[in-house]
């Protein structure tokens, strides 16, 4: 986990995602500056302008190509925004402390920029500093925000940690970026990984960093879009069988190939060790450890990773909510029947907890700590979908959705009265885990297949 300065706080913090910019080719240093998105009460759209700049003199003028551009036009205009600085690669001492400027400003909204003193100051492209072959992490540390909408439905506070402003979407890269680092070190040569988005994603940005070929295998139930991501990351794409169960034998099939390295989508230990970086970033974030933590289970990856989290920060007795859709409930049916359970098919619009069998280690997780499995709808899911965008101006997918329509549809508090979660708490973290496979046509696919409005 990197520490950034902050020139307000003047302290050394672990904070959410960091943006770089290029100033000139001479650049040695590098500055990030806070994802705009990130703030409460705002949102970040492209900006009209080729260029954003600051009214400083020359030197000091911060040009962002429009491309990069993810701070613009605000309404409301948000406060100050925190200048980050890292330390760590500037090589800067904690006691130098940065200068902040506005950028120029309007009626409608504000484009923020901020900088440094010139002796301190030099940027580097935002994709450098999204780690690479220098062992810095792929994923992002990211925000944990606090929901009024969520929190009036919940009953109690709500604080959502923002996985899907990861650099691929979703929190898959945290654990699938960490274990193709570990593999590259031991002279891997290319990767073989099956995914029905989010995994596949993920593995492949992280080959594309370590500059290893990888081939991604997906069922047949795997979206237009997810195919062209998959393809602009470089990927070799092959479409094979009618579910991830399917498409995992392929691929596992692949790795057998001389220096080919199987990346499974959830089920690796070092998957559920980069995963747990979540539960320490929020130790560091939150004052005092939540109520209860509110996720959406698929093959068990992100389960595995938060448990190991929990017991690492000393907080075993953090209750879990896994929430799944019906039709792609099998940490639930093995929890029920007390060992693995196979599913006859994926039936539910949720693709990416699509799993038929969960990893034998969410299972066990079960027996550690305190799991509350819980099942709901489709309908739900999908209806949760569209006020989670109304409330917090942000598009999940499906399989997010479900841990979202958990806390809107009133079952936190089913759970409270019937006595299997404490009545006292003061605050939930629900995970947003991810926001890649949909769109606005997936949406209304969805409400057309379950007869939705």
């Amino acid at each position: 986990m990197r520490s950034f300065w902050h020139a307000q706080s003047g302290k050394l913090k672990n904070e959410s995602p960091m943006l770089g910019w290029k100033k000139s080719k001479t650049a040695k240093n590098r500055v990030y500056l806070k994802q705009s998105l990130l703030l409460p009460m705002t949102f970040a759209s492209s900006c009209s302008k080729e260029h954003c700049e600051t009214p400083a003199e020359e030197e000091n003028i911060f040009r962002m190509p429009k491309r990069h551009c993810w701070l613009a036009h605000f309404q409301p205009p948000p406060p100050l925004l925190n200048f980050a600085h890292s330390a760590e690669s500037a090589n800067v001492s904690p006691s130098k402390k940065a200068t902040n400027f506005f950028g120029s400003q309007r009626q409608t909204g504000t484009c923020f920029l901020v900088g440094l003193e010139k002796k301190v100051v030099s940027v580097t492209p935002m994709e450098e500093a999204l780690g690479g072959t220098n062992g810095r992490p792929f994923h992002v540390v990211t925000p944990v925000l606090e929901s009024v909408a969520l929190s009036q439905a919940a009953g109690t506070k709500v604080y959502m940690k923002m996985e899907n402003v990861q650099p691929t979407g979703s929190f898959k890269i945290r654990g699938i970026g960490y274990f193709c680092q570990q593999v590259a070190k031991k002279g891997c040569q290319r990767f073989a990984c099956s995914s029905g988005g989010n995994a596949g994603l993920a593995a492949a940005f992280a080959a594309r960093k370590l500059g290893i070929p990888i081939t991604v295998i997906v069922p047949k139930t795997t979206g237009e879009v997810i195919v062209k991501r998959l393809e602009e990351q470089g990927a070799e794409v092959e479409v094979f069988g009618q579910v991830w169960d399917e498409a995992n034998l392929r691929a596992v099939e692949l790795s057998k190939q001389a220096g080919c390295i199987f990346v499974h989508p959830f089920d690796h230990p070092l998957i559920w060790k980069g995963h747990n970086s979540i539960v320490k970033e929020l130790r560091d974030s939150l004052d005092a450890k939540p109520g209860a933590i509110v996720l959406s289970v698929g093959g068990g990856g992100l389960l595995a990773g938060v448990v190991s989290g929990l017991q690492e920060v000393g907080w075993p007795d953090v209750p879990i909510i896994a929430v799944e859709t019906r039709g792609a409930d099998s940490f639930h049916a093995a929890i029920t029947a007390g060992r693995l359970v196979t599913l006859p098919a994926i039936t539910s619009v949720a693709k990416c907890l699509g799993a038929k069998t969960v990893a034998q280690r969410a299972l066990d997780c079960a027996r550690e700590c305190q799991i509350v499995s819980h099942v709901l709808e489709d309908v739900e899911a999908v209806k949760a979908i569209e006020q989670f965008l109304d409330d917090e101006r942000m598009f999940v997918e499906a399989a997010c959705g479900a841990s979202v329509a958990f806390l809107y549809s009133g079952y936190l508090q089913k759970l409270q009265k019937e006595g299997r979660l404490s009545r006292q708490l003061d605050s939930v973290v629900l995970i947003v885990c991810g926001g890649n496979a949909i769109q606005m046509e997936e949406l209304q696919a969805m409400k057309n297949q379950l007869g939705m409005k």
